[in-house]
C-alpha cells in the first residue's frame, strides 16, 4: 500500500494520481500499487509538482516495516542503520529561486518566448479554420461544412452541396442532412474559391488542423486548385506541451479546461469561434506564437 500527500499542487498532478488512488481526504491518496508503479508515481509527482510540495510513504520488507520520501525542503529523509527518520533542516539564509542551471534555461526559455511573442504582436492577425465531413479518412470521405473565424470575429460559415450518402452517426453528431445540403448548400470548387479569398494570405490555426489540412488539400488539388499557402498553427501540439494531465484532448475538455463556452459542437463554425477563442487564450499566456 502506498500513501501520498500533497499541498498547493497543480489540479491537473491531483486528478492524474486519482487513477491509481483514492483521494480519502483533501490531498491524500491512498492506493495499492507494485513496485514499479509506485517509482513511477512518484516520478510524475516531482516532474509535475510545481511550487507544491509531497511526501509517499509505503510498505517495504524491513524492520521498520515501511520507508518513505518527499520534496519538503524543511525535512530530511535520514537512514540510520536501515531504519529511516525525518530530519528537521532550519536554515536562516535565503536562497534565491533559480539558482540552478535549469532554472535559468527555463527562464531564458520562457524571456525568449515572451519576447517572440511581443516581436510578433502587430502579425498575431489569424483566421480559425474548422471542417465537418463525412467521416476520417481524407481519401475516401467528403467536407460537408467548413467554418472559419478571423481574430476580428468576421466569420465565414459554407454548406457543400455533395451528392453523398452521409452516415447515420454524422447526421447525429452535426445535424447536416442530404435535405440540408441540397436546400442549402453550395458547390464545393465555389466554397473554396471563397475561402481562399476570406483567408487571403492570413495564418490559419485549428485544433487538430493536420485532419482538416489534409481534407482542404485533397479537395483543392482535385478542384484543379493551388494548395494553401498560408502559415498553419495546429493548437493540439501546444495544448499537449502544455497541459500534460488533462483526463484527454477531444476539444471539447480542452475548451472546459480553459473556461470556453461551445454552444453548438460539431458545427464547424461554432468550433471555428471556439478555437479562434483558444488561440486568443494561448498567444496571451506566451503559450502561442503565431
Amino acid at each position: 500500500m502506498i500513501v501520498i500527500t500533497l499541498s498547493k499542487t497543480p489540479s491537473a498532478l491531483r486528478g492524474n494520481l486519482t487513477r491509481w488512488c483514492q483521494e480519502i481526504q483533501t490531498g491524500v491518496y491512498v492506493g495499492e500499487v507494485s513496485a514499479r508503479i509506485r517509482d513511477k508515481l512518484w516520478e510524475r509527482v516531482v516532474a509535475n509538482i510545481g511550487n507544491g510540495e509531497a511526501t509517499l510513504v509505503y510498505n517495504t520488507n524491513t524492520e521498520q516495516g515501511y520507508a518513505f520520501r518527499t520534496t519538503r525542503s524543511s525535512r530530511r529523509v535520514i537512514d540510520l542503520d536501515g531504519m529511516l527518520f525525518i530530519k528537521h533542516v532550519f536554515n536562516d539564509k535565503t536562497i534565491a529561486h533559480g539558482f540552478s542551471n535549469a532554472a535559468k534555461f527555463h527562464k531564458a526559455k520562457v524571456a525568449e518566448r515572451i519576447k517572440a511573442s511581443s516581436a510578433f504582436k502587430t502579425f498575431t492577425k489569424f483566421v480559425a479554420v474548422d471542417l465537418e465531413t463525412t467521416g476520417l479518412d481524407p481519401n475516401n470521405d467528403q467536407i460537408l461544412s467548413i467554418g472559419a473565424v478571423k481574430d476580428d470575429g468576421t466569420e465565414f460559415y459554407r454548406l457543400i452541396n455533395q451528392k453523398v450518402d452521409i452516415p447515420e452517426q454524422i447526421t447525429e453528431l452535426t445535424g447536416i442532412t442530404a435535405e440540408l445540403l441540397n436546400k442549402k448548400g453550395i458547390q464545393l470548387i465555389d466554397a473554396l474559391r471563397q475561402l481562399k479569398t476570406f483567408i487571403g494570405d492570413l495564418p490559419l490555426v485549428g485544433y487538430n488542423f493536420r485532419f482538416d489540412n489534409a481534407f482542404l488539400e485533397k479537395e483543392l488539388h482535385q478542384c484543379g486548385m493551388e494548395g494553401l499557402k498560408n502559415r498553419k498553427k495546429d493548437l493540439l501540439p501546444v495544448i499537449k506541451r502544455k497541459d500534460k494531465f488533462l483526463d484527454n484532448y477531444k476539444l471539447k475538455t480542452v475548451l472546459s479546461k480553459y473556461g470556453i463556452e461551445n454552444k453548438n459542437i460539431h458545427n464547424a463554425l461554432s468550433d471555428a469561434r471556439a478555437t479562434k477563442e483558444l488561440a486568443s487564450k494561448l498567444i496571451k499566456k506566451h503559450a502561442l506564437v503565431i
